[in-house]
């Protein structure tokens, strides 16, 4: 995740969980890009985010959703 991003997910969160009984998680797609191509992009250290899964999906009531861009394109895992 990239650490703007996550600086910005991490804000939202906690904007969440000020509401009475909202319990906001955070979570992370799973990268797909080999290591040493991430390195030759300088991409950002893994966040310590768990990986969503599809019952994570399943069991939520709302999303918000932030999308990293590789060369103005959304990542391809989205």
């Amino acid at each position: 995740m990239c650490k703007h991003l996550e600086k910005l997910a991490q804000e939202i969160r906690k904007g969440a969980a000020s509401v009475d009984g909202v319990d906001p998680k955070l979570w992370q797609v799973l990268e797909t890009l080999q290591e040493d191509l991430l390195s030759k992009l300088s991409a950002a250290p893994k966040s310590d985010a768990p990986l969503i899964t599809p019952s994570d999906l399943a069991e939520a009531d709302e999303f918000v959703f932030g999308f990293p861009t590789r060369v103005s394109m959304m990542a391809a895992q989205f």
